[in-house]
């Protein structure tokens, strides 16, 4: 199943964020992957799912 972004997309646009295993729980938020994995290890979680939201999101309809 695909999970519900639809909330970290408003709260975290242009930002990278870290999440746990659940894809949609987010541990540690930021400007660059360092900043996320430092926070991120802080709390326990040495292996978070590295995501960056997108700063707007832009529909796309075709092929590659």
């Amino acid at each position: 199943m695909i999970p519900d972004w639809t909330d970290l997309f408003r709260k975290y646009k242009g930002l990278w964020v870290g999440l746990k295993d659940d894809e949609k729980t987010v541990v540690a938020k930021g400007k660059t992957v360092g900043e996320v994995m430092e926070k991120a290890k802080r709390l326990g979680f040495k292996k978070p799912i590295l995501f960056r939201i997108p700063s707007r999101i832009i529909p796309y309809i075709g092929k590659s």
